[in-house]
């Protein structure tokens, strides 16, 4: 019989000082099936690092 994985408090903490030392600010914490998702409360926006990502990014939206 499988384990059942288990998500524990220390884990969670551990993910949520992570987010907040990259300078998130944390909207909710869910658990979904053993993995835990942080949701920023901030829309963020994802910049292009340079000229040819953003002419690949462009590129591939069509």
């Amino acid at each position: 019989m499988a384990r059942r994985q288990t998500v524990t408090q220390a884990a969670i903490s551990r993910a949520v000082k992570g987010a907040q030392a990259a300078g998130l600010k944390i909207g909710r914490v869910e658990i979904e099936g053993g993995k835990i998702v942080v949701y920023s409360s901030e829309d963020v926006r994802q910049e292009p690092a340079s000229d040819f990502d953003a002419w690949r990014a462009k590129r591939d939206a069509r």
